[in-house]
């Protein structure tokens, strides 16, 4: 992973040309080996390489924070073999690429259910996380054995666990203690979701988190997501007016 520097600018997320935070819904990996007579599995090793340029590429365009749409909870359905495969393949990413990330400033975490994972990998992702836990460089975020529905079920069982406790009552829930206990609660919520593929839906990825995302589609499948799409995208996303409710007169006035 190359070297790169700071340019994320000072200004508040809904003004600024570059998002702070890109969420990925990376589709299309299977259909582009199929595309080529290919393994589907080979897609899924090109899908990884194009993350590691996506994470260079993000970087370099001053994004704060990343988060990839990696495994969700309905693709344990997969075909086992498939599903072993990218398992496998998980292992190898993060030996091959958590040292650079590290040297690179860059922060990793996860958001999911782990639990569900092998031992060994459960234990390769938080070693992960605690060498990487000090950089601020960008946080990128994968999310695995994920699902939106999930993320809010489990952000509800921990407060009704405080009322049951006594510490919290149930009128002093509000979306805001809520965001405390969701996924990534702590970071700028997504400005830009993008999926690749050529589908049109966000399939159960942050539903909380998304709430006045901006949404972008390309027909291109994951493995040919470069730069120039990834710029792409963001201009697209600097020609769009954020509003958070507003009128459009109201924002123009704020500028």
């Amino acid at each position: 992973m190359v070297k790169v520097q700071s340019s994320a600018p000072d200004i508040e997320s809904s003004t600024s040309a570059v998002p702070r935070h890109v969420a990925i819904i990376m589709d299309g990996n299977n259909r582009w080996a199929k595309q080529r007579g290919l393994r589907g599995v080979e897609g899924h090793k090109q899908g990884a390489r194009a993350v590691r340029a996506t994470v260079e590429n993000c970087a370099r365009a001053g994004i704060e924070v990343l988060t990839v749409f990696a495994f969700s909870s309905e693709n344990w359905r997969r075909p086992e073999d498939e599903v072993n495969a990218l398992m496998n393949l998980f292992l190898e990413a993060l030996a091959q690429e958590v040292p650079d990330l590290h040297a690179n400033g860059i922060r990793l975490v996860f958001i999911g259910d782990l639990s569900a994972f092998a031992p060994e990998l459960r234990a390769k992702m938080e070693a992960a996380v605690k060498l990487t836990s000090g950089n601020q460089r960008m946080t990128f975020a994968v999310a695995v054995n994920y699902g939106g529905q999930w993320d809010i079920a489990n952000a509800c069982r921990q407060l009704a666990e405080q009322v049951e406790q006594g510490s919290l009552k149930a009128g002093q829930i509000s979306p805001a203690l809520l965001q405390q206990h969701i996924s990534l609660g702590d970071l700028p919520p997504p400005d830009l979701c993008i999926r690749t593929g050529g589908e049109q839906r966000i399939s159960n990825f942050m539903l909380w988190q998304l709430a006045y995302a901006e949404l972008y589609f390309t027909d291109l499948y994951w493995p040919d997501f470069d730069q120039a799409a990834l710029e792409s995208a963001i201009q697209d996303f600097a020609q769009r007016q954020r509003r958070f409710g507003r009128t459009s007169e109201q924002v123009e006035a704020s500028q």
